[in-house]
């Protein structure tokens, strides 16, 4: 699996950290680690190892914000390469989650 879930209880948030692939390849594990349950109070994506990213994760990433609650989402992406912020910029990602 290239994908490990932590969920902190005392805060309530749920890190989902991706392995080289983030792609359709990780959907279902992605859909049940965060899209399948109840809502955590935030979220954490570290795209640390992340070496390649498709149009199905950011799908990925815009279904886990609208069941986090949309504008009201607390959804931090951490660790994202070069390359990625770009992919994700352009996308416009940065206006709708925190990039650190």
């Amino acid at each position: 699996m290239s994908l490990t879930v932590h969920h902190d209880t005392e805060q309530d948030c749920l890190t989902l950290q991706l392995g080289e692939r983030f792609d359709f390849s990780v959907h279902r594990d992605f859909h049940d680690a965060c899209l399948g349950g109840r809502v955590a109070r935030s979220y954490v994506i570290d795209l640390g190892e992340v070496t390649s990213m498709d149009s199905s994760a950011l799908g990925m990433l815009m279904l886990l914000r609208e069941h986090a609650g949309s504008d009201r989402a607390d959804i931090r992406i951490v660790n994202a390469g070069t390359s990625l912020r770009g992919t994700l910029r352009v996308a416009g990602f940065d206006k709708l989650f925190v990039l650190h």
